[in-house]
Order: C-alpha cells, then sequence, then structure tokens
C-alpha cells in the first residue's frame, strides 16, 4: 500500500486534472453560411417556431439514423429545419454536436431566418423557404486545405481523383445514407502511403441529385486551393467531401483500394501452346447430329407456345382495363377507369398527418373527421377520414370518386388522392389555409374581415362552381348538400365546393327529378341555416 507522502505534489496535480477534466467539445463550426430571406424580430412567432424546430432536431436526429428535416408553423411564419450527422458518427457524438449547433447558429446568424453551420460531425440548416429534397450547392466557398503540398502533385492528384470517385459511386449507388469512405493504399510505400476520402449528401436527395450535387462542388474537378495538397474538403449545404493522408473517420473505410506501382512493367503475354483439336469419328458426329435435332424439336415449339401465350395476355390485358362500378342514387351505374394512379399507402397518410393526431385534426363534418398533413413532397393536404362504421360513408366514398375524379374547376376543391388499406376510407385533398366559410362566418370576430368586396368575391365564386356542375360539366350533378362548411377557402378566400358525398348525378338532357326523401347533413359548425342568413347578408 502507498502512502500519500509518497505520491510528489506534480503527480497529484496531474491526477485532479484526469479527474475533473471536461469532455471535448464539438469547437468552433468549420463553416457558416446565414440566410439571404430576410430577418426576424425578437419575440416574434418566427423566434418560437425557430427555438421549437432547433429542440426537435437536437433531441430526435440520433434516434432517427443520424438524419432528420422538420417543419414547424404556419406560414408566413413557417420554418423548415434539417439535421445531419456524419455517417461514421456515433448517437452520442451527434447529439453532442448538434447540442453545440443549435446554441451557436442563432447567435452566428442573429435575427436572420435562415442558417448553415457545418461542424466536423455535424451540419445544421434551417430557412423560412423549403429546400427539402432539392440540391442545393451554393455554399461551396466553405473549403479547407492542408498546408502541406506533396512532392509529385500530378500522380497524388490522379489518385485522390481515382479514390474520390470510387467513394462517390458507392455513396450514390450502394448506400441509401448517401454516405461512403475509403482508403487507397499506394504500394510505393512513399511519400504517401495511404490517402483516406468521405463523402456525404442528406439523405432527402435521390442518387442522381447526389452525383450532381458532388460534381458541382468539385469532387470531378478539384477547386484549385486543393491541387497538390495533403487533404482537403468541400463544404456545401447539401453535400460535402473531405480526403487526407491520415485516418479522419471511425470505423472500417466502405472500399479498399490499391494503387499500382509507377511505371510498373507490364506483364508479357507468353504465346500459349497450340493444343490441335480432337478429332471425332464418323459416329460421333452423327450422335451429336441426332441429338441436337431432337432438343431443336422440343424447344422450339415450346418458346413458340410460350410467345403466343404471352402475346394473347398482354391483348388481353390492354383490352380489359379495369374499371369501377359505383352505382349512385337513383341513376343507373355509373363507370369510370380504375383510380389507380390516386391510390396512396396507409403509411403515408399516418406519417402526414401524424397518425391522425387531434393536433392535426381540423374539424368533423356528417360522414367523418378532417385532418391537415404534409406529405414527403412538401405538399400540404387535407385527409378526411370516412367512418369505418358508416355504410353512409361507403356511398358517399363512392361518390366522391365518381364525381371528383371528374371534375376539374378552379372553384370545386381538387381530389389528390384515395386510400383503402387497413378497413380505412381516406380521401385527400389541396389543403385549404383558410379552411371553411363556417370557421368564419359564425365567428363574431373573423366575420368582420369579410367585407361586402369579399362576399361578392365568394358568392360568384360559389355560383361559377355550381354552373359548373349543372351545365358545363361532362356530368349533370346537383349537389344536395350546399352548405357554408362544405365551402372551403384558400389563401386567397377563393372558394371552392367540396363534399359531394350526398351529390346527384343526372342524365345529359334532364332538367328536372322529383325526389322521395330529404337529403343533406347539419352544420359542422352548429350554426342554423336562420343564422348563416343573418350573418351572411349582416351589414
Amino acid at each position: 500500500m502507498v502512502s500519500f507522502r509518497h505520491v510528489s505534489f506534480p503527480f497529484f496535480l496531474c491526477l485532479l486534472f484526469l479527474i475533473f477534466l471536461s469532455p471535448p467539445t464539438t469547437g468552433d463550426p468549420f463553416a457558416k453560411q446565414c440566410g439571404s430571406t430576410g430577418d426576424y424580430t425578437a419575440n416574434s412567432a418566427y423566434e418560437t417556431n425557430l427555438n421549437l424546430l432547433l429542440r426537435s432536431l437536437a433531441s430526435n436526429t440520433s434516434l432517427s439514423g443520424g438524419f432528420l428535416n422538420a417543419t414547424v408553423g404556419q406560414s408566413p411564419e413557417q420554418i423548415y429545419g434539417l439535421a445531419m450527422c456524419r455517417g461514421d458518427a456515433n448517437a452520442s457524438v451527434c447529439r453532442s454536436c448538434l447540442s453545440d449547433a443549435i446554441q451557436d447558429a442563432p447567435q452566428l446568424c442573429a435575427y436572420n431566418k435562415g442558417a448553415i453551420v457545418g461542424y466536423d460531425d455535424c451540419l445544421l440548416r434551417y430557412s423560412n423557404l423549403r429546400f427539402f429534397s432539392t440540391v442545393d450547392s451554393s455554399s461551396a466557398g466553405m473549403i479547407a486545405w492542408n498546408a502541406n503540398n506533396v512532392t509529385d502533385r500530378s500522380r497524388f492528384d490522379k489518385i485522390v481523383d481515382e479514390l474520390m470517385s470510387a467513394i462517390t459511386d458507392w455513396a450514390v449507388s450502394n448506400s441509401t445514407r448517401r454516405f461512403a469512405t475509403g482508403l487507397m493504399v499506394n504500394s510505393t510505400k512513399a511519400p504517401f502511403p495511404q490517402i483516406y476520402g468521405l463523402v456525404q449528401c442528406t439523405q432527402d436527395l435521390s442518387p442522381s441529385q447526389c452525383q450532381q450535387c458532388l460534381q458541382d462542388i468539385g469532387l470531378e474537378t478539384r477547386p484549385i486551393q486543393l491541387e497538390g495538397r495533403e487533404g482537403g474538403r468541400v463544404v456545401a449545404a447539401s453535400c460535402n467531401f473531405r480526403y487526407e493522408i491520415y485516418k479522419f473517420f471511425d470505423g472500417a473505410p466502405s472500399l479498399r483500394l490499391e494503387e499500382p506501382p509507377e511505371n510498373a512493367p507490364a506483364p508479357e503475354n507468353a504465346p500459349a501452346p497450340v493444343v490441335p483439336p480432337p478429332t471425332k469419328t464418323p459416329e460421333e458426329e452423327g450422335k451429336k447430329k441426332n441429338a441436337i435435332r431432337k432438343v431443336l424439336a422440343i424447344a422450339i415449339p415450346l418458346v413458340t407456345a410460350f410467345v403466343l401465350i404471352s402475346i394473347i395476355c398482354i391483348c388481353i390485358s390492354t383490352r380489359r382495363k379495369p374499371i369501377v362500378k359505383l352505382p349512385l342514387d337513383g341513376s343507373s351505374p355509373e363507370e369510370i377507369v380504375s383510380v389507380e394512379s390516386l391510390l396512396l399507402d396507409i403509411s403515408t397518410l399516418r406519417f402526414a398527418t401524424a397518425n391522425f393526431s387531434e393536433e392535426n385534426k381540423l374539424g368533423e363534418g356528417g360522414f367523418g373527421a378532417v385532418f391537415k398533413g404534409l406529405l414527403p413532397d412538401g405538399r400540404e393536404i387535407a385527409v378526411k377520414r370516412l367512418s369505418a362504421s358508416s355504410s353512409q360513408g361507403v356511398r358517399a366514398l363512392r361518390n366522391e370518386l365518381v364525381l371528383v375524379a371528374k371534375l376539374q374547376h378552379r372553384n370545386l376543391v381538387r381530389l389528390l388522392g384515395i386510400c383503402l388499406e387497413e378497413q380505412e376510407k381516406l380521401l385527400v385533398y389541396e389543403y385549404m389555409p383558410n379552411r371553411s366559410l363556417d370557421t368564419i362566418l359564425f365567428d363574431p370576430e373573423k366575420r368582420k374581415q369579410l367585407n361586402w368586396g369579399k362576399r361578392n368575391k365568394i358568392i360568384g365564386g360559389i355560383a361559377r362552381g355550381l354552373q359548373y356542375l349543372h351545365e358545363e360539366s361532362q356530368l349533370r350533378i346537383i349537389h344536395r348538400d350546399l352548405k357554408a362548411s362544405n365551402i372551403l377557402l384558400d389563401a386567397y378566400l377563393n372558394p371552392k365546393i367540396s363534399d359531394f358525398g350526398l351529390a346527384r348525378l343526372f342524365g345529359g338532357d334532364q332538367t328536372q327529378c322529383t325526389t322521395n326523401q330529404v337529403v343533406g347533413t347539419l352544420s359542422g359548425s352548429g350554426g342554423s341555416k336562420e343564422q348563416f342568413w343573418r350573418y351572411w347578408t349582416h351589414l
């Protein structure tokens, strides 16, 4: 046992230093670029959305495999964000790096609506303009290089180009993470025995987009600052690459290549000895010919029959286009072409609506609830989830498919897709930011924005939509459920008629019809018809 008095004072200081040594930090950002789309003010809605976005990216990116994009808020204060960790960084390194990034970015680009900050282990980006799934190499000016030059510049650059090209092909073609590393072993062992490389694109890019981004920032024709340098890197918003003569990434490289010795002599091709072909007897030749004839006699009819059957099947499948027979109330069955082009996956809609969360619920009508969603391509949608137990919902779905899919008018809501999976009946429409007319008309405060000019505009739009349904469309349609909650308003208060679940289809020459039942649904906002007309005509 060693007593304390035998421990030297310098050793004791070193021991205390090691005990209380704090973990290494990410350090200063390697790259920084502020946006050019304007500024925000302190304590504004945009600043609130930015703080929510940064916290979400910092806490969830490492759990999502090192890449995440997200959207927070509503236009015009909406903000888009993306976080990406280097492909070889573990979850702990990823979280630590992004923790520093969300603290640095708002300070480095103070009150700027957009920013890009890049570190060795991560990259953070946000903007008030949507940039997902688009190539952005505008920040390719973020270049760094090793101060040391190599002696044989031309050969070194050639080896680097060969290595980086191979890594790029791997990242583009063999990695959904758009990330790859590589090692080039130089057989001459001097002066640069090994070269390491890394490329990475944001995972929302397609393979061709990733390839294009790396080309734009100079992977194939490297910037002049990197020529003959022992190491260098270029960072853009959507992609980056780096190479060094030492290993700078963790783990084994994705590719390992070996550079052949310079001016290595080509192997001499010694002439192969000429071996005479073996001779065959006439009996052997005759047996061989008979075998060939038998094989051909069996194969030719089989191949011919297979080709004929394939042609017949193709002809039948092209002639018999699938149709959907959807009988309407009081009319003959209406046949429309298959709506396969409108089909959407249930998983896509669950993700778009956060699994139909209450936070995304826009309202509820006679046939089910409506939810706001965001598709992967950035389009905002409204998803009508028809009641699973209501037979009325099935009829409504049939009517919607028959009618809305065929109707195209600026004052009719546009159907974007349908989903009929897992007992769900879902209709996907274009999203209307101002929701339905009743949410404004029956609200004492909101209805004040409806001056007579806007009311006239809404009335005229509804009238044009009805005129199209009654006289101008290829189908003559009576809506039968027209009310304030079925009039949707876009960002400019242009009205669009929706909900054709109770619509009635008439013949081309038919001008009147006597019904034997009352149809319609209750108002979604709770207002009576008397309230509707009183508020509508209120001065």
